[in-house]
């Protein structure tokens, strides 16, 4: 039991609002034997759950093995942001990559979200889906490039789904004074995450997926058939998928330098009146601001504010995370001063140094997908479907974001960290000045 008397309902997972209203799942055995699949998958977040699911449709036999619980990292502690696009603006990736290469990722973004919107239908996933997020402008300055951008999207991308929203409407629609104007997109979705997570994962049990919970991988080797190492078992199999992200470690020293792990707190506060949530929310949109280190927030079906803000970058979390996100909620929203904080956690995500997903394959059998940099719901989601299609043979729409160059952070993971520091820290200080 927490100390603000709540309890933790899914047992195994870190104690979050999440968790505490999370579906019923089971729990699923360590591996201690050797068995036989044609694809192991190591990690079961999205990426890998999308990914077991995928395959065990086509029909292979597939076997997840995962650390914790299913869905115990970032995949089940996250904001529940399912944005359209990427985590680079289309400007950016046109000047990056060029515009066809830029739409071709902009068409995988959108499918992307449709993917999370079919898997809840088809598979009728309880998981509070709603539509909608707005990115406000934390700076007058941010505004105009919002509004350009939406601009963008609406010209050349023929996205109509976006519009530019000045000050005072942006006042009105969310109870707050900090922001200067900001898009609207009805094309975005958010929901609960752990229990979208849980959703894939049931449906994959009942494709035939077979799940091993406390199965950390000690390691793995290539070959014909890979083998895939617990402390007291083993699978061989034709084909495997690294599905980490985050929680990779120094399993497989090639990746490792390409992704920094980072960690994100969230809060969720008491069940607010319904006036008080329409105050704060008028529209029941997610909302993200523009910060370097964003704030991001919306409300849950049981009208608590879901807020995430802060981050740190050292193997430890704040002593009292609930009072270190406050800070950043209440200079948003000040109302809620006198509001009980209910929840408090973090998670650990992994972000590129260019901010684009980090996708690929080691060897002809071996595939990855890692390094969604806060952009996984729908991101790390289709990756998944996107390597049941490689493992199937289908290499072209793979291939769209295996492209994509992945620089390792300078001094890989040795000095990764003090030069990630040293950004973020820049970053942070011009997020805290005017402009």
């Amino acid at each position: 039991m927490s100390s603000s008397g709540t309890v933790t309902k899914l047992l195994g997972h870190i104690d979050s609002y999440y968790a505490a209203s999370a579906n019923s799942a089971p729990q699923y055995p360590a591996l201690d034997q050797e068995i036989e699949a044609d694809v192991c998958i190591i990690g079961a977040g999205y990426t890998g759950l999308s990914s077991a699911l995928h395959l065990a449709e086509r029909g292979y036999k597939v076997v997840v093995l995962e650390a914790e619980r299913l869905a115990w990292g970032a995949s089940g502690r996250n904001g529940g942001h399912v944005g359209v696009g990427q985590r680079k603006g289309q400007e950016d990736l046109e000047k990056m990559l060029g515009l066809d290469t830029a739409k071709a990722l902009w068409d995988l973004g959108l499918e992307a979200v449709q993917l999370v919107e079919d898997l809840v239908d088809r598979h009728q996933i309880q998981c509070d889906l709603k539509r909608g997020i707005m990115h406000l402008a934390a700076k007058r300055s941010h505004s105009a490039w919002l509004k350009e951008e939406a601009e963008l999207l609406q010209g050349r991308y023929g996205y109509d789904q976006i519009r530019y929203a000045e000050q005072d409407e942006i006042r009105t629609l969310v109870g707050s004074d900090r922001f200067y104007g900001g898009q609207v997109d009805s094309g975005s979705l958010h929901l609960h995450p752990l229990n979208f997570a849980l959703g894939i994962a049931e449906a994959a049990a009942k494709a035939g997926v077979q799940f091993f919970e406390h199965s950390r991988v000690t390691s793995y080797s290539g070959g014909s058939p890979c083998t895939v190492n617990t402390s007291k078992g083993r699978v061989r199999a034709a084909n495997v998928i690294l599905a980490c992200n985050g929680y990779l470690g120094g399993l497989e020293p090639r990746l490792a330098g390409k992704i920094m792990p980072i960690n994100n707190f969230v809060l969720a506060t008491e069940p607010l009146p319904d006036a008080l949530a329409q105050e704060l929310i008028a529209n029941d949109y997610a909302l993200q601001d523009t910060l370097f280190v964003i704030n991001y927030w919306k409300l849950s079906s049981d009208n608590r504010l879901v807020f995430g803000g802060g981050e740190n970058y050292t193997s430890r979390f704040p002593q009292d995370i609930r009072a270190f996100v406050r800070k950043y909620m209440l200079r948003i929203y000040p109302q809620l001063a006198d509001t009980r904080i209910d929840y408090g956690w973090g998670g650990t995500l992994a972000i590129t140094l260019n901010r684009m997903p980090c996708v690929g394959r080691l060897e002809p059998n071996v595939f990855y997908s890692q390094g969604y940099s806060g952009h996984g719901v729908p991101t790390a989601t289709f990756a998944g479907k996107l390597l049941a299609e490689v493992v199937a043979g289908t290499e072209e729409r793979f291939d769209i974001l295996a492209q994509i160059p992945t620089p390792s952070f300078p001094g890989g993971t040795l000095l990764r960290w003090p030069g990630l520091v040293a950004g973020m820290l820049y970053y942070s200080l011009k997020d805290k000045l005017g402009g």
